[in-house]
């Protein structure tokens, strides 16, 4: 656990360059939940701008030709991989948890109720997005490189456009649908976690069959 914390701390150190992008990226989500007066859609464009930012590290070791440093590294390679996830997730919950605290103070300012319905809503949509993104954004980054993985930066976009999509075909009253759908918020979050939970292990197992097939 040691190395794998070893690693997490290693990636936030190579960030370091980018802290006022990714501050960015949590702010302008903001704007996007004020003028929509949703924050369901608020919390979701924010959980696709941090998705996009998951190649930064891979972006950074490969400009920086940083492989041989991780190569040399008394570390396993399973534990370069999961303290990557540990990271990349540590991310997502921080720009989830200050979406959840500042866009209903910002919608409220605006005279936009939130209910806990709506709430526990966004947040499960949030968590379930940002796995959805990653998951397979991880694996392609590993077996491809930043460079040539670049496309996976959009899977974030494509998922965002999707989900406006459906957001923009709820008919009208977007809390008492979440209302009906969420009928037990605490049940519901719970799912999402234990299915998130089987994502990340699935793509973790894959991501570490990569790096293993890139040596060999």
């Amino acid at each position: 656990m040691r190395d794998i914390w070893r690693t997490t701390k290693l990636d936030f150190s190579l960030i370091r360059p980018y802290v006022k992008t990714i501050c960015f990226t949590m702010i302008l989500p903001v704007v996007f939940a004020a003028v929509n007066r949703s924050l369901l859609t608020g919390v979701s464009f924010a959980m696709c701008f941090i998705a996009m930012t998951t190649g930064y590290t891979f972006s950074i070791v490969e400009k920086n030709t940083m492989e041989r440093l991780y190569g040399i590294l008394p570390v396993r390679k399973s534990d370069l991989v999961v303290g990557r996830y540990i990271f990349i997730i540590i991310m997502g919950l921080t720009a989830l948890i200050f979406s959840l605290i500042v866009h209903p103070v910002i919608l409220t300012f605006l005279g936009v109720p939130i209910s806990a319905a709506e709430f526990a809503g966004a947040a499960t949509i949030g968590i379930f997005l940002f796995a959805l993104y990653t998951v397979f954004q991880l694996p392609g980054y590993y077996k491809l490189g930043s460079i040539k993985g670049r496309v996976f930066m959009y899977i974030p976009v494509a998922g965002f456009l999707a989900t406006l999509l459906l957001i923009a075909k709820l008919p009208a009253g977007e809390g008492r649908l979440l209302a009906a759908v969420i009928h037990s918020p605490v049940l519901l979050m719970l799912s999402a976690v234990i299915f998130v939970a089987a994502m990340y292990a699935i793509s973790i197992l894959v991501s570490i069959k990569i790096l293993k097939n890139k040596e060999m």
